[in-house]
């Protein structure tokens, strides 16, 4: 049986719905990365936020972050200038328009800035969520074979529950969401937006 949602210890965990990511003027959507399924996502997710709000629950959104190095180049991976060749100086960097979260999920109560797709990864995520006594992380945003997946597979390894908004995340393809959905249940608990909004 799934373990009740408790507000005041339940953080919804937007992973990554930053401007560069979502927005039309933000580093995807200039170079015409988009998908109909992510473009979905604030709306749905903004129910859920909202909800959460209202019953004292906690909003956690992580930000993917190119740390500039000298003269404002960024440091990127290999592996990322090969996949998003279209990176480059001021994209995703920390205070940026393109960094934020985007207007319709503002604001966040605690924001995590992450260099790799677990937001765990040398972040101060662990730290913070102990401190504000969260016990549970509902995880929506993007991707869900990226950020989502890996940022829930260490919670879980850290003993959160953890649970995934099936509608609340969303990929560039349908099948990789579907995949790694499938693989997450093993982990976590799969529930739609609706269902967690009737829970709080």
């Amino acid at each position: 049986m799934p373990t009740p949602i408790q507000a005041a210890t339940t953080a919804i965990v937007i992973v990554d719905m930053q401007n560069d990511f979502v927005h039309p003027e933000g580093a995807y959507g200039r170079a015409g990365q988009t998908s109909k399924t992510i473009s979905a996502l604030p709306a749905r997710l903004k129910r859920v936020t909202n909800t959460a709000r209202a019953a004292g629950g906690w909003i956690v959104s992580t930000h993917f972050t190119l740390v500039p190095g000298k003269e404002g180049e960024p440091f990127i991976s290999e592996h990322l200038r090969a996949l998003r060749p279209f990176l480059g100086k001021g994209d995703f960097t920390p205070g940026s328009f393109g960094h934020n979260l985007i207007d319709e999920l503002m604001p966040a109560d605690l924001k995590v800035e992450k260099v790799a797709f677990s937001a765990f990864y040398q972040s101060r995520m662990d730290w913070i969520l102990r401190r504000a006594g969260i016990e549970t992380l509902v995880f929506g945003g993007i991707v869900t074979n990226g950020g989502v997946a890996s940022t829930a597979r260490d919670a879980h390894v850290r003993d959160y529950n953890v649970v995934i908004l099936e509608d609340g995340c969303g990929a560039f393809s349908q099948e990789a969401h579907d995949t790694t959905i499938g693989s997450l249940a093993t982990i976590a608990r799969i529930a739609s937006t609706d269902e967690i909004i009737k829970e709080f």
